[in-house]
């Protein structure tokens, strides 16, 4: 009978117990607040500064308050499906800690060029996946312009990019490309007076050695603004439009051809 009893008393206790940390609790939710938000970029990158503040610019606009609310009352699910729409992330994870610190971590998504097609601008990834190209979420990559179809799209071009990033002497020469179409690419360089016409997305190293050909042995002889287009599309050769139609005589060519063969420049590749 003792044992009973006292059973009972000890259940009660328990009872009594649970119920008023979970009243305790209850009040201390409603009394703590959320007191910042931080945010963590899973990949180290040079636009982690120009993220984090992009997130923290778009929890602004979130349609409840977060910082100051109430902790019981910020849903981080939501937060996270919020931010999670956006093309701009791989993945957002969303956590509160104990000191009401709003801790949200993104994996961005890496942009590898930014796309301008007709009216339209956005960035894709290496994968060809389209990134929303918006403002707070800028990022420095190369360039590429044209009226893209499904025949020919942009990450066609990924190949050509990735080279020209890849060498150093193209890389501070290119400044934009224009995809007229998959049969004419064109690089616009930083050096004014003239364009690039690069053809298609083949030979590339050959089409490289033969520019730098150009470069080295006609265009200081010529000068830089001498011809208005330099063609890379034609196996064997360099085809240069002059500038200046009416110095052409009846019958004259139209360009300037160099064997491939005889302007490779062993020390500029």
């Amino acid at each position: 009978m003792g044992r009973t009893i006292l059973k009972w008393m000890i259940l009660s206790s328990l009872f009594c117990y649970i119920t008023f940390v979970t009243i305790w609790a209850h009040g201390e939710s409603e009394r703590h607040t959320c007191n910042g938000i931080e945010v963590a970029i899973t990949r180290a990158g040079s636009a982690d500064t120009i993220t984090r503040n992009g997130v923290l610019y778009e929890l602004s606009r979130y349609p409840r308050k977060i910082i100051g609310c109430p902790v019981k009352d910020i849903n981080t699910l939501e937060v996270k499906n919020y931010l999670g729409r956006f093309s701009n992330f791989e993945e957002v994870n969303c956590v509160l800690r104990t000191d009401g610190i709003l801790c949200v971590t993104v994996t961005p998504m890496i942009p590898a060029l930014r796309v301008f097609d007709g009216g339209k601008s956005y960035y894709i990834n290496k994968d060809g996946k389209r990134i929303e190209a918006k403002a707070n979420f800028f990022v420095d990559v190369p360039i590429v312009s044209g009226n893209f179809t499904d025949r020919f799209r942009p990450h066609d071009l990924l190949s050509v990019v990735k080279f020209i990033t890849s060498d150093p002497i193209l890389n501070k020469l290119v400044g934009m490309i224009e995809a007229d179409d998959a049969d004419n690419i064109i690089l616009i360089p930083r050096i004014h007076g003239h364009v690039i016409n690069l053809g298609d997305t083949t030979r590339l190293p050959e089409k490289r050695r033969a520019l730098l050909a150009m470069y080295r042995k006609v265009m200081p002889y010529k000068g830089w603004e001498a011809y208005d287009t330099i063609s890379l599309k034609f196996e064997g050769q360099v085809v240069a439009t002059r500038r200046d139609k009416s110095r052409l005589n009846h019958g004259e060519d139209n360009g300037d051809d160099i064997a491939l063969e005889e302007a490779t420049l062993p020390q500029l590749q």
